[in-house]
């Protein structure tokens, strides 16, 4: 091979070994997140109730590695308070999980009967760091939709418009980011393009919703069936009022009717007339008998209202155990470390 020949072929590969330089760093630039939740995830020392929640939550591998490499936690001491005081608790309620720093921290609850909280907890985490990895363009692109999608949503359900109405005072893109986390594991039906946004986290974001519907629903249920027994309750009392009214004047007039009967009869107008005495005696009797039945009726309906009252109260107090459950500032103290 000439020198010339040499020399043009070196100044051809430099300059395609320059390009494909070029082009790797560009591309590394490009997937930098990429590559550094990578990184980040393969170093985190997940304990195994964090891979246990990372398998129910049935991450894709891209929603899996942006998981792991937010290196979450599960405390169910004050540690987690601790973790995620930098938050702002403006909205109010139980704060059950926070994205700080990028990290992902979650109160531990174990409480059966509100099994599947935690998912959604860390499921609703975990889109506020996808949606901080969105790049600006991409985001600000996202959070216009949201909000656009937002608009139509809420005007066809109020429990939604509701819950969105703790957000109201963040800005536009932090109302968008809480959006995004919200519409993703509460709300079953969406547009196919918020699908495919979301399925690049989830294999299954149905089964998301599954655990949010059903932990809500019971407090749904304590809701409904405490606002029943309250109508109830007001109905009966108003109707055992009322009765309670109409029968201490029957009472008086009966007793009225009573002391008018002995008196004509101590005062021997029965004398002559057996057959009034008799048939005013009976109906007395009659009278007595219906009061009779009627205090009793009364009582039933007390007795009743009784049984709604301690059925309110025994409501109230799972609704105030599993409010307990959820608050994290009644979580029992760091323990000792070692």
């Amino acid at each position: 091979m000439s020198r010339g020949v040499r020399k043009t072929f070196w100044s051809v590969f430099s300059a395609l070994l320059v390009v494909a330089l070029l082009a790797g760093a560009g591309l590394a630039y490009l997937n930098r997140q990429h590559i550094s939740d990578h990184f980040a995830a393969q170093s985190f020392d997940a304990p195994q109730e964090v891979l246990d929640l990372a398998d129910r939550l049935d991450l894709t591998d891209e929603g899996r590695r942006v998981f792991l490499a937010t290196r979450p936690t599960l405390e169910a001491s004050q540690r987690f308070n601790e973790q995620c005081a930098d938050v702002d608790h403006s909205e109010g309620g139980h704060i059950l999980g926070c994205y700080t720093r990028d990290s992902i921290h979650l109160f531990e609850v174990t409480d059966e009967r509100i099994d599947g909280i935690v998912e959604v907890t860390a499921a609703h985490e975990l889109l506020h760091a996808t949606f901080a990895r969105l790049e600006r363009g991409e985001r600000d692109d996202l959070a216009a939709r949201l909000n656009e999608l937002y608009a139509e949503l809420s005007g066809e359900s109020p429990a939604l418009a509701e819950r969105m109405s703790v957000y109201s005072a963040l800005s536009g893109d932090g109302f968008a980011n809480e959006l995004h986390s919200v519409l993703g594991t509460e709300v079953r039906e969406l547009p196919d393009w918020l699908e495919q946004h979301y399925a690049r986290w989830f294999n299954d974001r149905d089964a998301i919703v599954d655990f949010f519907d059903d932990y809500h629903e019971i407090f749904d249920e304590i809701q409904t069936r405490a606002e029943e027994l309250q109508t109830e309750m007001e109905e009966l009392r108003e109707d055992v009022e009322e009765r309670s009214a109409a029968y201490e004047e029957a009472v008086e007039r009966f007793n009225d009717q009573v002391d008018d009967f002995n008196r004509r009869n101590a005062a021997f107008e029965f004398s002559g007339n057996e057959v009034e005495f008799w048939e005013l005696r009976e109906r007395l009797e009659r009278r007595s008998e219906e009061l009779g039945n009627e205090y009793e009726r009364i009582q039933r309906r007390i007795e009743k209202y009784e049984e709604m009252r301690e059925e309110l109260q025994d409501l109230d107090a799972v609704n105030q155990e599993l409010n307990e459950k959820l608050d994290s500032q009644l979580a029992p103290p760091v323990g000792p470390s070692g």
